[in-house]
């Protein structure tokens, strides 16, 4: 049984400077002193504990119901701390650092033995540590002045949360506070990557940093994307092995062309009224009036996928709200972090995708 406690917000949008660290102290303060605290960065709200401390730690896991094979990512304010943390890192990881920290890539490195708790890592050799690039997370993160191990701020499977709203809807009572600084950038979890070799990156979990700019980055780069964990293996990123992000009601990814995937999605959406079942579409901006679901959000344009990838989870909850029985969602191309967005929601879908 989880043991209830009262959660305490910290709304700090409009402050700045002093103003800001004064109102963060307490939530830094219990991080340092063993707590869980829910804070913005500019992917979704993370869930915090000192990484060093494996009690601080397991209360992360019990809150959010997590398995405990599925490794957690450190967040880290300043590039020094990486030295407690991680083996000294290669020529091709410090590049990536150089040109995406702060930002929302985890790189995975090498840990250094018996310096985070064993529930971190998963019992693994390695650990994915990133910089937030978030004014309030950076300054959370240097007054706690410990390693953060941060997942998303959700109860485990369900869509991450990209408001501090959602975050107190799946875990008031459950952590010690949340810091509300309105609404999260870019609305996917970071990318994560490992390296093998010097001229090597693999994608473990595509993100807010795309394939394209990893490789504007090292032009000379192979880049590789990892293919599923086998279900016995322990997953060496967040976001491999289980189900997420997935809403209440039944999903379906449907890609092809736009004319067959509007007749489809009508026509299924339909059957499901005639049966007395509540329904809803997540559609780009360009067909949206051709739908007549009970529920129908908008994912923007299908030109600036970065809206999509923004407006995903809070879309999904909304179904939820909505008591929504059966959803259909229109795919996009894979290109730049249309390769994320995809990965969400076919995960979303647990992989049911159709083709028409």
């Amino acid at each position: 049984m989880i043991e209830m406690t009262m959660t305490t917000i910290w709304r700090v949008g409009r402050l700045e400077g002093g103003r800001l660290a004064t109102e963060l102290r307490e939530a830094a303060e219990l991080l340092r002193g063993g707590g869980v605290v829910a804070f913005p960065t500019e992917t979704v709200y993370g869930l915090g504990a000192d990484a060093r401390s494996t009690a601080a730690v397991g209360r992360i896991f019990a809150a959010k119901g997590r398995p405990a094979d599925n490794p957690l990512i450190v967040h880290i304010a300043d590039r020094r701390q990486l030295d407690e943390l991680a083996l000294s890192p290669s020529e091709l990881a410090e590049t990536l650092m150089d040109r995406f920290w702060p930002g929302p890539l985890t790189i995975v490195l090498p840990v250094r033995e018996g310096v985070l708790s064993p529930l971190v890592t998963a019992g693994l050799a390695t650990v994915g540590v990133r910089m937030p690039d978030h004014r309030t997370a950076l300054a959370l993160l240097a007054l706690a002045g410990c390693p953060v191990a941060a997942p998303s701020a959700n109860r485990s499977g369900k869509p991450s949360p990209t408001l501090a709203e959602h975050v107190i809807e799946d875990l008031d009572g459950l952590i010690d506070g949340v810091v509300d600084d309105g609404a999260t950038g870019v609305g996917l979890e970071s990318t994560v990557v490992e390296l093998a070799g010097e001229r090597t990156i693999r994608i473990l979990r595509p993100g807010g940093v795309t394939r394209e700019s990893l490789q504007l980055a090292v032009p000379g780069a192979v880049i590789d994307a990892a293919s599923s964990e086998a279900p016995e293996e322990a997953p060496r990123s967040p976001g491999m092995k289980y189900a997420h992000y997935a809403p209440e009601g039944e999903l379906e990814l449907v890609q092809g062309r736009p004319e067959a995937v509007v007749r489809y999605i009508r026509e299924q959406a339909g059957a499901a009224q005639a049966r007395g079942e509540a329904t809803g579409v997540l559609a780009f901006e360009e067909r949206l009036g051709l739908y007549a679901a009970d529920h129908v959000y908008s994912l923007g344009s299908e030109s600036e996928l970065e809206a999509a990838a923004h407006r995903l989870y809070a879309a999904l909850r909304g179904m939820d709200a909505g008591g929504v029985q059966r959803i259909w969602a229109e795919a996009c191309p894979e290109r730049g972090i249309g390769a994320a967005l995809m990965n969400r929601m076919a995960k979303a879908a647990g992989h049911r995708i159709v083709t028409v």
